[in-house]
């Protein structure tokens, strides 16, 4: 069963996360919607595509821009669609 945590806060559990490059994608259902809020960021990787991404709100306190997802994935990264990475501070225990 992987975690992410952050600010005190489950933000996701799920025991069908995906690996890819050391990130634990969470599927979108596993992730507790309460604490995303989205952004206007996103950033661009040649082989899995346009990345969006979503602030962490825990208790009153930010994390800009601390998760992504890819809404159409290339089709290389296909097994990522509908699914959430973190970063920035946001422990993932596998």
């Amino acid at each position: 069963m992987a975690k992410a945590m952050w600010n005190g806060a489950v933000i996701a559990e799920s025991k069908n996360t995906v690996l890819v490059e050391g990130n634990h994608y969470f599927p979108l259902t596993s992730v507790k919607s309460e604490y995303l809020e989205a952004s206007s960021h996103s950033s661009v990787c040649v082989w899995k595509g346009e990345a969006s991404y979503y602030s962490l709100v825990v208790d009153g306190q930010r994390n800009q821009d601390a998760a992504w997802f890819y809404a159409e994935p290339k089709s290389e990264a296909v097994q990522i669609k509908d699914h959430v990475a973190f970063w920035r501070g946001v422990r993932v225990e596998a």
